[in-house]
């Protein structure tokens, strides 16, 4: 930080006024201080708000055919139901009850595709960090909705396993779905290798005393110890197209709400990435 220099100028040459002026010099620095100081640490929270929006972004860019196909089979079928309503309503007598059973499943199909659109518009919005009591299975589940076609596209076969008894964890919803979410699509790039085994992804919750945990175990080709020290570096990646910030930014994610994340192996294959949220956190200055 570049010092500031203060000019002294005294009208009087007692020793009291001379204090005097210098305590006021020192008070002005430090004030300097304090406000280059938050300055600083306001820019870097925004560049880390823009970059953490960037990934979303980019996530949701590589799920783009997934998305368009689970909103493309709600629309598809509420045109084939609306078809088939008109053929009832015109047959003679009309079909009133066929047809309002077909009516409530175009009312299910459109609250679907609604759905899916809500949920992808909640992440990619620019909205500023905010602390609510969460249901981590609740946001567990959304993200898992949202990424459904690109687990089928892939192959995966998804498992959850949630504790039924979790208490509520002061979070921020976007913030921590997006931590899921890139766990979630890490997992399925690394089981896109996998050939003689069934691609499997686990995802699970629970408790201890103080925390409540998320966990995502996959069935890839594992962890390279010797790059396991690196695994959380911005910008290492060993997947081609990748551009390495899934997994330091869902780390940043954790952190940021006094948690903690780590990767370990998994058995017999695979690997598990686990974070743990505090029951009651202590969050970062």
């Amino acid at each position: 930080m570049t010092p500031v220099i203060s000019v002294i100028i005294c009208t009087h040459n007692p020793r009291e006024d001379y204090m005097s002026c210098v305590l006021a010099a020192l008070r002005e620095q430090t004030n300097n201080d304090i406000a280059e100081r938050k300055q600083t640490q306001e820019s870097l929270q925004r560049a880390q708000a823009n970059l953490e929006r960037f990934n979303r972004v980019m996530l949701l860019g590589e799920m783009t055919a997934s998305i368009a196909h689970q909103v493309n089979q709600p629309i598809t079928a509420t045109v084939t139901n609306a078809s088939a309503c008109l053929r009832w309503l015109a047959a003679q007598p009309p079909g009133l009850e066929d047809a309002r059973l077909v009516l409530e499943c175009i009312i299910r199909d459109g609250q679907r595709a609604g759905e899916v659109i809500r949920r992808i518009r909640a992440l990619i919005k620019r909205v500023p960090p905010r602390r609510d009591r969460l249901d981590i299975n609740e946001a567990i589940l959304e993200v898992l909705a949202l990424a459904h076609s690109e687990l089928q596209r892939n192959e995966v076969k998804l498992q959850t396993l949630l504790s039924s008894d979790l208490p509520l964890v002061l979070a921020d919803r976007v913030q921590l779905q997006q931590a899921i979410l890139n766990l979630t699509i890490n997992a399925v790039e690394a089981m896109s290798g996998v050939r003689d085994r069934p691609r499997e992804l686990v995802v699970g919750s629970g408790r201890s005393a103080s925390d409540v945990f998320v966990e995502v175990r996959d069935s890839g080709l594992g962890l390279d110890p010797a790059s396991l020290d690196r695994l959380f570096d911005s910008f290492y990646t060993t997947k081609r197209g990748c551009m390495g910030l899934g997994l330091p930014i869902s780390r940043s994610i954790v952190e940021s709400h006094g948690g903690r994340l780590w990767a370990a192996p998994n058995k017999p294959y695979g690997a598990v990435f686990r974070f743990a949220l505090p029951l009651e956190p202590t969050l970062p200055a």
